[in-house]
Formats: C-alpha cells, sequence, structure tokens
C-alpha cells in the first residue's frame, strides 16, 4: 500500500456534547452525512497528532450525527474531545466513481488554463450549493475556479497530479 493510501483524510469534527453518558455531537465532512459512521479505522486528533478510536454505536441527530466512542464513558471525559478532528486512511475511502473525485485527491494537483498557464495549486474546495469550487493559490493571488467537469475543467490527470481548466487567467 502507497503512503497516499495511508495519508488521513478528516471526515468530521467533533463539535460538542451530547447527553451525560458520553456521547458527543458530530459535524460530518462525508456525504451524506452519516457515511462517516461506516469506516472501522478511525483516528481522532488535533494539531497534526493522532490516536486511534473505536466507535461503540452512533447515528444521525438533527442536521449531524452523535456518536459514543468506547473509551469515553461519561460527559466529563467526552468534554476534552470538542474541536477534535475524526479522520480515516485514504484506504477507507475506496475508489471514486468515474468522473468523480475524493476533494482530499484533488488538494495539492497543479492547476493550468488548456494552453499551458499556470494558475497554481489546488488549495482547498468550497462547496457553495450550485457547484463546488476550486481555489487554486499561486504565489502572487487566489483564484476561485468553478469545478464543472466539460464545461470548466476538461482535464483532471490525478497520476500527473494535474487539472487542466478552460478559465481566463486574469479573472
Amino acid at each position: 500500500m502507497s503512503a497516499a493510501d495511508e495519508r488521513l483524510i478528516v471526515i468530521g469534527t467533533i463539535v460538542g456534547l451530547y447527553g451525560v453518558r458520553g456521547w458527543v455531537r458530530v459535524m460530518s465532512h462525508t456525504q451524506p452525512v452519516d457515511n462517516l459512521l461506516r469506516y472501522g479505522q478511525w483516528q481522532l486528533g488535533r494539531k497534526g497528532t493522532w490516536r486511534p478510536a473505536e466507535l461503540e454505536e452512533g447515528k444521525s441527530h438533527g442536521k449531524g450525527l452523535v456518536i459514543k466512542l468506547r473509551e469515553y464513558s461519561d460527559r466529563e471525559l467526552a468534554r476534552q474531545l470538542i474541536g477534535t478532528e475524526i479522520a480515516v486512511p485514504r484506504s477507507e475511502l475506496g475508489a471514486a466513481a468515474e468522473g468523480e473525485y475524493y476533494w482530499a485527491d484533488l488538494v495539492g494537483l497543479r492547476v493550468e488554463t488548456v494552453s499551458g498557464q499556470s494558475l497554481g495549486v489546488v488549495d482547498y474546495l468550497i462547496e457553495t450549493g450550485a457547484n463546488d469550487v476550486l481555489v487554486a493559490r499561486a504565489e502572487d493571488r487566489e483564484r476561485l475556479i468553478p469545478f464543472v467537469i466539460d464545461q470548466v475543467v476538461k482535464q483532471v490527470d490525478l497520476a500527473a497530479g494535474l487539472i487542466q481548466v478552460d478559465w481566463d487567467p486574469d479573472f
């Protein structure tokens, strides 16, 4: 397995307490939200320091999730988890469907126009509702590029580390 398969991908954040028996509220970064519950090799972390965690139980609650981790049996123990990120190895995500991409795989790719002009490197993505947006950062500026396959994004080559776009470099 490659190092890329084992890098950790953040799939959620613990945002609050729920009840008195160690349950916590989670903001999921997966689509759909409850996909977070299907991953097995959880890691909890802050600032790049990770440790394994075992999900005991979890369920949808409102717009998010509530979970119970095996190691946390009461509210005061669980309080220390607020702000902690939940991650899994990239290999747990599996392959994306044809023509679809995990955001984590796009971050760090070079972005060029179809004529070969560099627009920077994908720093992060934004979900806008209408379409996702690539944020390409170059030394001199930041560009917001709609991630619309065929119309703007002409090619994504993960192996070459390149996204080609039909985009005005001055925009």
